[in-house]
């Protein structure tokens, strides 16, 4: 992808991932994040969650992959944040991974991105990105 392709307002292809405890479980041991509320259901639902649920590493693994999909392995990612989660994303929900580009800063060849997870819950994360595209 050039920068001179892209467009603000321009949707990111979504990804949609089901959320089982199988993932979740193997997410959390790959980044060595063993606290149980991201896989044992009865310590989530301790902390006022529905289910086990997923973790920041996962999310910010999912918007990754969401950018790199759409933008190619060259761009180069600069920042990703402020990220907010609102809504737990637990076992049982199918969350879309969703962006829109914001704006296009040929001067400094980056593109400011918006992006955000849905369920049946509604919006459960937002979170801003800036990639760096070359062209």
């Amino acid at each position: 992808m050039h920068l001179s392709d892209i467009v603000a307002g321009a949707e990111l292809p979504p990804i949609s991932i089901p959320i089982t405890l199988q993932r979740l479980v193997m997410e959390a041991g790959a980044n060595r994040d063993l606290s149980l509320m991201h896989h044992d259901t009865k310590v989530a639902q301790a902390t006022g969650a529905p289910d086990a649920f997923a973790n920041t590493f996962f999310l910010m693994g999912m918007f990754e992959r969401l950018m790199r999909d759409w933008a190619g392995p060259k761009a180069r990612i600069r920042k990703i944040g402020p990220l907010r989660m609102m809504i737990f994303n637990a076992v049982g929900d199918t969350v879309h991974f969703k962006g829109v580009v914001e704006s296009v800063d040929e001067t400094t060849g980056t593109v400011t991105l918006d992006m955000w997870v849905e369920s049946q819950r509604g919006k459960t994360v937002t979170a801003k990105a800036v990639l760096e595209v070359k062209g």
